[in-house]
């Protein structure tokens, strides 16, 4: 079934095509929200809070664009949110901790190896200004070109160019010491 088919049924009400909609999407939404805050609970209550959004006002999509690129601007608009009360929450109390460590004690040596360089681009990522990131988790992550990663954050294509050129190169600072590590 074809996303305009699962949305027109949403609309009349069928959870089962709401439901089919979620699952087919959930992957999206968790990579753009765990691009923009890291895994940690905040990325969890937001990727939910995307298809409570999508739910609530599907009545208002209007098909411009395609799904996916809407759920994916929902999740970039929440993930900025929250990016803005964890500022708030430090600037108050001092306290941004949010995140619970994984248990990796049966995970294989390699695999370990895999996650430690995921989790280290990841951590990169995070050191990056929310601007930066968003056009980081949209273009090299979601994999949108660049026209695309404009329009989806209402900013110019110049501003997308520049702000990748210069997230690349502090990734690249970033990450640099620890490629020299492994050698």
């Amino acid at each position: 079934m074809t996303d305009t088919e699962l949305v027109k049924k949403t609309k009349a009400g069928d959870l089962a095509a709401f439901e089919t909609l979620v699952k087919r999407y959930e992957t999206r939404v968790a990579a753009t929200v765990i691009g923009m805050l890291g895994h940690c609970q905040a990325a969890d209550d937001t990727g939910q809070e995307v298809f409570i959004r999508l739910y609530k006002y599907l009545k208002n999509f209007r098909e411009d664009a395609s799904l996916g690129t809407y759920l994916t601007r929902i999740a970039m608009n929440l993930s900025l949110n929250e990016l803005k009360r964890r500022k708030r929450r430090l600037l108050l109390f001092g306290d941004n901790t949010d995140e619970v460590a994984p248990d990796l004690s049966s995970v294989p040596d390699e695999s370990l190896h895999e996650w430690e360089n995921q989790q280290l681009v990841q951590e990169a990522i995070q050191t990056l200004e929310p601007g930066f990131r968003a056009v980081v988790v949209l273009r090299l992550i979601e994999g949108y070109s660049t026209k695309e990663t404009a329009q989806l954050l209402k900013v110019p294509l110049g501003t997308v160019l520049s702000r990748l050129s210069r997230a690349q190169k502090k990734l690249k600072e970033y990450l640099i010491p620890y490629m020299q590590e492994e050698k």
